[in-house]
């Protein structure tokens, strides 16, 4: 890995940490420098604005990661443990899709729409070949999935716990999930 890599794998880790606890708004680039161990103008030099940081953040983590979780429209309920499973694993994607959802609305995140619309038409097809979910569209039925899925995140008020008298194991909710998902279709 060549210095300037290196130089930009730090920042990018340093964002990271910096976006999901400010979001867009809040993030201080100096705090982003001097995390990672880099020089301001370096930030400006390497993304041009904050705003571009935080899209190559998101990039990274949230569209990237969550399409390391392997879709198949042919068993939703796996796929909704999956992406549950990776979102325990990588909790900065939740925070990151939250923050962007807060500061950018509606606004689709940059690289997302492509990958969206392959998992629709895969949806689609597995919905007609085999009429399981045929009540919802693919996009209705897409977006039910990823709420269960998500249900536990910790941006979900409806899914927050108290943790004194909480006695559901991390694979009660996986396995509580899975069999909602299982109940939608």
């Amino acid at each position: 890995m060549s210095r300037a890599d290196a130089t930009k794998a730090r920042i990018l880790q340093a964002a990271t940490d910096e976006f999901a606890t400010y979001g867009i708004a809040g993030a201080r680039v100096d705090r982003i420098a001097k995390a990672a161990a880099a020089n301001k103008n370096l930030i400006y030099i390497y993304f041009c604005s904050k705003d571009q940081l935080f899209d190559a953040v998101f990039d990274a983590h949230v569209t990237h990661g969550l399409d390391s979780v392997p879709f198949t429209a042919d068993d939703l309920p796996e796929y909704a443990g999956r992406l549950f499973d990776y979102c325990q694993a990588h909790p900065d994607v939740i925070r990151l899709a939250t923050w962007h959802r807060l500061e950018r609305g509606d606004q689709n995140p940059t690289g997302a729409t492509p990958t969206r619309d392959a998992k629709l038409e895969a949806l689609a097809a597995v919905q007609k070949a085999n009429n399981i979910g045929s009540g919802f569209s693919p996009t209705a039925l897409l977006t039910l999935v990823l709420s269960i899925a998500l249900a536990w995140n910790p941006s979900n008020a409806a899914g927050m716990s108290t943790p004194e008298i909480e006695t559901e194991t991390t694979d009660d909710r996986r396995r509580a999930i899975i069999e909602a998902v299982r109940r939608l279709l």
